[in-house]
């Protein structure tokens, strides 16, 4: 009752606050309404239609001189892809009854419509799963998007969300992840996994603040065995398709809601933001007995970050503070420990269209004694620092049509790593073809990366984008 209170009137307040700054005027360059653009990889593809008006009236409607339905597409404002996807293991992984964790042909379909004030958006992904061998369907976006007055914005719906300073390593980003998808192979865009929640945004002078609210949780689309195997604790071995993850997730509607809030604003050449988030675990951070299941328990997070010039780049720092509140005291070895976790970042151009990027990220395990002294004696213990160090390389050539990226994740305290190689090459304005591999080192099973070492694998793709 006190956490949906206290955002409830944190909620009240944006709202009061912007009637009395909807005669301000306009923000400067940089601090609009718009999230700010994601790492590279994890962005759309296409480019949005042009407002209405900006056309040339007096120009003859051909469509009739193409395609069904090509005119139909132009008239409906649909643009996407379509693409074929597929990989396979390295090596036999004795979980799966499969070689390969992809194997798939996907259509996208996307379109915006606007009426003035009010905004509609649609992106939908239509697939062919020959691991599953199932016909899906995801949808990716079904938003509207409603400014009543020039510095608020109110989003409903399916939407994607982000925030946070991190590469490929989120903090204080508290909305869901797609796991299976980015360790299989798929685009680093299918990472950030849809939300169904309101968004409102409103934007001052002094300060920013973008609410979030989900009336229902939505955890991360986790491993569970499907595609990619992983170390089950509760059993000592590696886990896949034929005992996949049970789980057992909140899912009451205005219920098992979350709340996410951030404050921020440029100072300078510099962004500076707080974080507060109020929910579940987004990935399984419990584990019940009787039944066996994963669970999600109850999670707060508080943070922040600063991004900005250093040197000739781009650093950044950010931090958060993970409350396990059911579990203050450490005392539950089956529910995770308080943590806090820091993320200190640097990027710059090393060279003529070669770029670099490398991070330190900590996670600190709190009451880690108590964590110690109640563990079973079958369970590997963590370590109270766990450390990872990542690396992002990527160079372009043959007139940007080439884009070659290494990116890799290496983790001193618990001995493993994984490697992320990918090459892509624009072959016309319509065809891309890239190829990538996935690569997991452990010396140990039951590691974060470790644990996924006999699902290494290599894959290709081929796009087409209308």
């Amino acid at each position: 009752m006190f956490r949906s209170a206290f955002f409830t009137t944190v909620l009240a307040m944006v709202l009061i606050v912007a009637g009395a700054w909807a005669e301000e005027p306009a923000l400067p360059a940089g601090l609009g309404g718009e999230e700010p653009s994601l790492p590279a990889g994890l962005g759309g593809t296409a480019e949005p239609a042009l407002p209405a008006g900006l056309g040339d009236d007096t120009i003859v409607d051909d469509s009739a001189k193409k395609p069904p339905s090509e005119g139909m597409r132009e008239r409906l404002g649909l643009h996407g892809f379509w693409e074929t996807r597929a990989g396979v293991r390295t090596q036999s992984d004795p979980a799966q009854s499969k070689d390969t964790p992809l194997a798939e042909s996907r259509l996208q379909l996307e379109t915006i419509r606007d009426w003035g004030p009010v905004e509609v958006g649609l992106r939908a992904d239509f697939m062919l799963d020959g691991v599953l061998e199932q016909a899906d369907f995801d949808l990716r976006r079904l938003r509207l998007t409603w400014s009543p007055l020039d510095n608020l914005d109110l989003r409903m719906g399916r939407q994607v969300l982000t925030w946070g300073t991190g590469d490929l390593i989120f903090i204080n980003d508290m909305f869901p992840k797609d796991w299976q998808s980015f360790l299989a192979g798929r685009d680093e865009e299918y990472l950030k996994a849809p939300s169904d929640a309101l968004r409102v945004g409103l934007f001052t002078d002094w300060v920013n603040v973008n609410f979030v609210y989900t009336p229902q949780f939505d955890h991360d689309r986790f491993i569970t065995g499907e595609r990619i195997s992983f170390y089950n604790p509760m059993k000592g071995r590696t886990s896949g398709r034929d005992e996949q993850a049970d789980f057992d997730a909140p899912s009451t509607w205005f219920q098992d809601d979350e709340f996410a809030l951030r404050l921020y604003r440029n100072i300078g050449a510099y962004e500076f933001a707080l974080y507060a988030y109020s929910g579940y675990w987004k990935s399984p951070g419990g584990q019940r007995l009787l039944p066996m299941q994963a669970t999600f328990p109850k999670l707060n997070v508080y943070g922040a970050s600063l991004r900005g010039t250093v040197g000739k780049g781009i650093g950044n720092i950010e931090a958060g503070y993970y409350d396990s509140r059911q579990d203050r005291g450490g005392g539950n070895p089956f529910i995770n420990n308080s943590e806090i976790r820091l993320l200190i970042g640097y990027e710059q151009e090393l060279a003529r269209e070669f770029t670099g990027g490398f991070q330190y990220y900590l996670e600190h395990m709190m009451d880690y004694d108590d964590y110690r002294d109640t563990l079973p004696f079958f369970v590997d213990a963590r370590d109270r620092n766990r450390h990872v160090f990542t690396v992002r390389l990527t160079k372009l050539l043959m007139n940007q049509d080439l884009t070659l990226s290494f990116f890799v994740f290496y983790s001193p305290s618990d001995g493993d790593g994984y490697l992320r190689p990918k090459a892509a090459y624009k072959v016309n304005d319509t065809w891309i073809v890239e190829g990538g591999a996935n690569i997991f080192l452990g010396i140990a099973q039951h590691t974060f990366f470790g644990q996924f070492e006999d699902d290494s694998n290599i894959y290709a793709n081929v796009r087409a984008s209308f």
